[in-house]
């Protein structure tokens, strides 16, 4: 992908949680920013009731332990579940779709039966959507991350964004974006800057680096080799090295923050930039608990990433502990 963000056409994850109507009016905001459209899209699972009302057969009186008594009250509890189901997809698309109409957005209803993660997964893979957008939670309130959407993050490319709670806006707010150098990590930064444009919102740029993870190697080095081995080493020297590893990559992680200051400067946006020290996710944790960012956005992968990686561990782990609303992208763009 290159740097042209377009997000007309949103998918949203219809369930009618409080993440989800939070979703529809988050997505509301991105349509308006670019004139584009929603796509309501709710999944019910009329077979999984089907699966649990076999499952009784055994435990049901007597009278209707008959073959063709029981094929009788399966079809009618058929009938009577999928039809609720459909009237209740109904009820949730007609709650979405008079979002959208008050808002003056038009939406597309979809409603699928089937598995829900791997029907949205399907519907994301076949459908030419810009950005989806799916509740942390769903009606389940017990995890920091739902089941469907961790699963839907990880079988997914797109531009997803995560909604984290029922508070915060994007409109005229405050967006947190992570650069490591990757470039999937200014593929975060392009998205950051065109919603910057679209939606008058602040970005802040952050960089973190762990210098400590040397010392903490050499430390546990220190604690299983002999005396003889350890000269081999020279740990009083590895101090000066310490030293010399710790600055080396404060200036690689300032650098990376100068090109995105430049990037966002060429696009008349105006950034702030910090940079962090520690472990990334930690340090971006503590970070995004002290400045309150409305959304932060992130590159799937980061410099570390392998082959078939679907998700980075910096990237997992903030979407499930940060507080704010989270997009998460596959964009790549390498700076000139």
């Amino acid at each position: 992908m290159g740097d042209t963000i377009d997000y007309r056409n949103i998918m949203v994850a219809v369930d009618n949680s409080d993440y989800s109507n939070h979703g529809i009016d988050v997505g509301i905001e991105i349509a308006k920013a670019f004139e584009g459209s929603l796509t309501g899209v709710h999944v019910y699972a009329a077979k999984l009731y089907d699966w649990r009302f076999r499952q009784m057969g055994d435990g049901l009186p007597e009278r209707y332990r008959f073959a063709s008594e029981l094929e009788r009250q399966r079809e009618m509890h058929d009938s009577l579940v999928t039809k609720g189901l459909q009237i209740i997809a109904d009820s949730y698309l007609d709650a979405a779709d008079g979002r959208c109409k008050n808002a003056g957005i038009a939406m597309t209803r979809k409603s699928l039966a089937g598995k829900n993660y791997k029907v949205l997964v399907e519907d994301i893979n076949n459908s030419q959507y810009d950005m989806v957008i799916i509740g942390a939670i769903g009606l389940g309130k017990e995890n920091l991350l739902g089941s469907v959407c961790e699963r839907v993050v990880r079988r997914v490319n797109g531009d997803i964004l995560v909604i984290k709670n029922t508070l915060h806006r994007l409109k005229d707010g405050k967006i947190m974006v992570g650069v490591d150098g990757s470039p999937e990590s200014y593929g975060a930064l392009q998205i950051a800057i065109s919603l910057s444009q679209k939606i008058c919102a602040a970005v802040e740029v952050v960089s973190a680096y762990d210098p400590y993870f040397y010392c903490r190697a050499f430390s546990s080095i220190a604690k299983v080799l002999s005396e003889e081995e350890g000269k081999i080493f020279r740990f009083k020297q590895q101090e000066q090295t310490e030293e010399i590893i710790d600055e080396g990559l404060a200036n690689i992680y300032r650098a990376h923050l100068e090109v995105s200051k430049s990037i966002a400067g060429e696009k008349g946006v105006k950034v702030n930039t910090i940079l962090l020290r520690g472990k990334p996710n930690n340090a971006i944790w503590w970070h995004v608990h002290e400045e309150k960012p409305d959304l932060l956005i992130l590159g799937r992968v980061g410099m570390h990433r392998d082959e078939g990686l679907n998700i980075g561990s910096n990237a997992e782990n903030l979407l499930r502990l940060a507080p704010c609303h989270v997009i998460l992208t596959s964009r790549r763009f390498v700076p000139q």
